[in-house]
């Protein structure tokens, strides 16, 4: 027997007063020896059952814990590792594994002492004397937390004869975790604490953060406590600690935490949803469900929590807090992806992880490392993210009335300088954001309205929602910002996606400022671009909003009968207007056509003039599409003057030049709105010119056309001329399928023409081909085409939106026109240039000349006498004499007869 193993048999027979008497003789030599496992962990329990009792709180760190813990460590990883061994050895006994296991739990329990008896003493301990047993009890948790979330994997086969120490260790562990937090929880530092103790404080707390990670799946109360905890201490030492700590460690934690928490609560209430139990509430699957919503909701608060309490040191966590918040809304409707859950459960979730998000943006706002990243001018986001990151943005909107004006500035403003990361103006960032939103807009989602006093709140679009919070935000903004608002409203009015066009119009109408130099840009803009037509959209709606008296001095500043203004007019519903405005437009324009009109005949009819011709037509197509009755004069002028034009209409030259294409695509709209006034020839003429060769644009004015001639009744005589070429023209463009708009726009042309016309036989002709009559029957059914699934329908929305993204990406992309294509600068006149230099020079003579007459007869406008003359005028004015006669001669023998 070893000297040790005697030292031991007699210590245990030891009362308490022999311990204490002979505690500093014994104590050494049991701390110094090196016994193998079962006398390491003997001497381990009699250090603390025996001598722990009689050691005072200064002595416990040199005297007892710095020697006996390490070991006690030491032998705990040697144990777990010798484990790992045993369970993966098929030769091990199960009684090797168990007594492994045995060992452990000593260790654990005599820690367990080591914490009790710290808490006995009446005084509060200091961190440095108990900084070896926070570390230790802090490493055998972890691992020992670690061994049991992994013992499923680890024991296999020798599971179910382990189980119930396995059981007994977590237990054992927790209540040990339990004691360290009451220990730790009772210290007491303030600001004056030496560096080594802010510097074991931030080691607890990062050890308690690892703990975190490996306990999140164990036990959720357990987990819950620990950050409760954890938290707690960053704050209570906060001046102590805040330097110092993993800041990004601690909030990644916490945003990996709530969400882990919410995927969780979501899958339970997905099985609620398909078990059908939503409404038994006291089953398992409910109960465990609102545990973990309500840890989701802890989480949240903690976070933002965290975040105020320690902004100042997150600034590298904006991205991550900026991802959480659209991976946290991505989750809830009307995101695309979100899952359908049952509305009671809906609700707790979004109680318990998007209410606190508001909260956290509150929070972020001040932090420009936040702003660039949600301002940035590419954010490259995931499909799922579009809608979350508009949403965010309209949030911001509503949160910046109440910041200082430093954040305004921040958010406003956008990137002031070239050493800035770049970031827009929240205003371009939402309309940006907007327009990437095709999906959302397509389907369209439906999102909370604003509440309206006495009314429920209903269920809006997208745009609808963006729009209002604009409007709000427009009626607060300081007049600091209106520069960058207008800049942003006139991007996205002259952008090519047209929706966030009407948007951007939208609150134009509402800020209703410089409505006056809209017009001029509309005039000066080109006449087939997108801009000039998203211009005209907001011309438009705004003359809605102003009253008859702004209407009259509008028409007054840029009149409808100068053909310089028309630009502006083919823009204007005329039901937009007063009476009286209204009544001098139509009049103005018909008298401009009527005009237009006859200076081509008179000038032979020429190509070059069919420009100022269409512009003419545009307003006057504006004018007999106006809701409001045309008085007959006009509409009796507007007949003349297209049977006129339509008589010159020759189907060879409009396939050739692209400028009688846009005056027959006028002239089909326009016929299509006066078919009860024209003659029957014009009908005829139409179809000579018109054929299902036609480009698309063509082909839709004349649908037009062709759903108008229900309206009349076509005289016997001409029937058998007109119905074989109608019947024709109908059935070959409800068949063709190459243009999806053009079909759809042919399907409810024939709708239209066959519910008001009584030519039936018409009708029947046109559907002689079955395929052709089966997609009519359908079309007039209302059958719609259903998708089986929700993912085919968002993939062919992707495919559009790809589709249309790279059309506007085309259109806004400034375009350089081939040298090719360009026409030839013209050359300077030379005989302009040589007057100006023959001007300047006569000019020149002729001041000289007027000053010399002027010394010489006295009339210098003073009343001095004037100078004698000198002596060499005479012969100097005799040489300008000859110079004169030379030039007279000059000039008489060039000049052109």
């Amino acid at each position: 027997m070893s000297q040790t193993n005697t030292l031991l048999d007699e210590v245990v027979r030891w009362n308490q007063e022999t311990c204490r008497q002979q505690l500093k003789a014994v104590l050494p030599k049991l701390t110094i020896s090196s016994p193998g496992w079962d006398d390491h962990i003997r001497v381990l329990k009699i250090i603390t059952d025996l001598f722990l009792p009689h050691i005072a709180l200064l002595d416990l760190e040199n005297e007892c814990f710095s020697k006996i813990l390490p070991k006690a460590v030491t032998m705990f990883d040697s144990i777990m590792k010798e484990l790992s061994i045993q369970v993966g050895s098929s030769s091990s006994q199960n009684t090797e594994v168990c007594s492994s296991l045995r060992n452990i739990l000593m260790i654990i329990d005599a820690m367990s002492a080591c914490v009790r008896h710290v808490c006995t003493y009446d005084e509060v301990p200091d961190v440095m004397s108990i900084r070896t047993l926070l570390s230790c009890i802090l490493k055998v948790l972890r691992d020992t937390f670690q061994h049991c979330k992994e013992s499923e994997a680890v024991y296999c086969g020798h599971l179910s004869v382990v189980a119930d120490l396995l059981q007994s260790l977590f237990k054992e562990a927790c209540a040990l975790h339990k004691a360290l937090l009451e220990l730790l929880d009772g210290l007491s530092l303030d600001s004056s604490s030496s560096e080594e103790v802010a510097s074991d404080i931030v080691v607890v707390i990062h050890n308690l953060l690892d703990i975190c990670s490996v306990i999140s799946n164990l036990d959720m109360a357990l987990h819950a406590n620990t950050w409760k905890f954890l938290i707690r201490q960053s704050l209570k030492y906060q001046l102590l600690v805040e330097e110092h700590l993993h800041h990004g460690d601690i909030s990644a934690s916490l945003c990996d935490n709530l969400l882990a928490s919410l995927h969780n609560a979501a899958d339970l209430a997905e099985q609620i949803k398909h078990a059908a139990l939503q409404e038994a509430t006291q089953c398992a699957e409910h109960k465990l469900f609102l545990k973990t919503a309500k840890l989701c909701r802890f989480f949240a608060n903690t976070l933002v929590h965290y975040v105020k309490e320690f902004n100042a040191f997150l600034t590298r966590s904006c991205g991550r807090f900026h991802q959480l918040y659209l991976q946290i809304i991505s989750k809830f409707p009307p995101s695309l992806c979100a899952p359908v859950l049952p509305p009671s459960l809906s609700e707790e979730l979004n109680a318990a992880a998007v209410v606190p998000m508001d909260a956290l943006l509150l929070q972020l706002l001040p932090l420009r490392p936040f702003a660039e990243v949600v301002l940035q001018e590419d954010p490259r986001l995931s499909l799922q993210h579009e809608l979350p990151q508009c949403l965010l943005l309209v949030n911001v909107l509503d949160l910046l009335a109440s910041q200082p004006e430093e954040v305004l500035q921040l958010w406003h403003s956008g990137s002031q300088h070239s050493e800035e990361t770049p970031r827009l103006p929240l205003y371009q960032a939402v309309f940006c954001s907007f327009q990437r939103c095709y999906a959302e807009r397509k389907l369209p989602v439906l999102l909370p309205g604003v509440m309206t006093k006495g009314q429920a709140q209903g269920r809006v679009s997208l745009h609808c929602h963006v729009c209002v919070h604009l409007c709000a935000s427009v009626a607060v903004l300081s007049p600091l910002y209106l520069p960058v608002l207008e800049r942003c409203l006139v991007e996205a009015t002259l952008q090519a996606d047209t929706h966030t066009a009407l948007l951007a119009t939208d609150v134009w109408c509402f800020t209703h400022r410089f409505f006056l130099l809209l017009p001029p840009q509309v005039k000066t803009s080109s006449a087939e671009c997108h801009q000039q037509s998203h211009l005209g959209l907001l011309l438009r709606r705004m003359l809605f909003l102003m009253t008859p008296s702004h209407q009259m001095e509008f028409l007054a500043r840029f009149p409808s009968s100068e053909a310089e203004n028309l630009p502006i007019w083919r823009h204007v519903l005329l039901r937009a207007l007063s009476t009286d405005a209204r009544q001098r437009v139509e009049a103005d324009v018909v008298a401009l056509a009527q005009k237009a009109l006859t200076e081509w005949q008179s000038g032979g009819y020429k190509l070059g003039q069919m420009g100022k011709v269409n512009a003419v037509l545009h307003c006057l197509l504006v004018v007999v599409q106006g809701k409001s009755p045309v008085e007959e004069r006009c509409v009796s002028s507007a007949s003349r003057i297209v049977t006129q034009l339509w008589q010159r209409v020759a189907p060879h030259q409009v396939q050739t030049h692209h400028v009688l294409r846009i005056t027959l695509q006028l002239l089909l709209s326009i016929t299509a709105v006066l078919v009860k006034n024209v003659d029957v020839p014009v009908i005829i003429h139409v179809y000579a010119v018109v054929s299902p060769k036609c480009t698309d644009e063509l082909l839709l004015a004349a649908l037009e056309f062709l759903s108008s001639l229900g309206k009349i009744f076509i005289p016997p005589e001409n029937q058998s001329e007109i119905f074989p070429k109608l019947s024709s023209l109908f059935g070959a463009l409800l068949a063709q399928s190459s243009s999806w708009l053009l079909h759809q726009h042919a399907l409810e042309a024939f709708a239209h023409f066959a519910e008001v016309t009584n030519h039936e036989e018409v009708i029947s002709y046109s559907l002689c081909v079955e395929e052709t009559k089966s997609k009519v029957v359908n079309f007039l059914s209302k059958v719609r085409k259903v998708y089986s699934f929700k993912e085919a329908q968002l993939a062919r929305i992707q495919v559009e939106k790809t589709v249309l993204e790279q059309h506007n990406q085309r259109l806004d992309t400034p375009k350089q026109i081939p040298t090719e294509l360009s026409p030839q600068a013209k050359r300077a006149r030379q005989e302009s240039a040589a007057d100006e230099e023959y001007s300047r020079g006569m000019r020149a003579a002729e001041t000289a000349l007027r000053t010399l007459h002027a010394l010489a007869t006295g009339k210098t406008g003073t009343q001095e006498p004037p100078p004698p003359p000198p002596s060499w005028l005479a012969s100097r004015i005799q040489v300008l004499h000859v110079l004169l006669n030379d030039l007279s001669s000059a000039t008489s023998t060039n000049s052109p007869t």
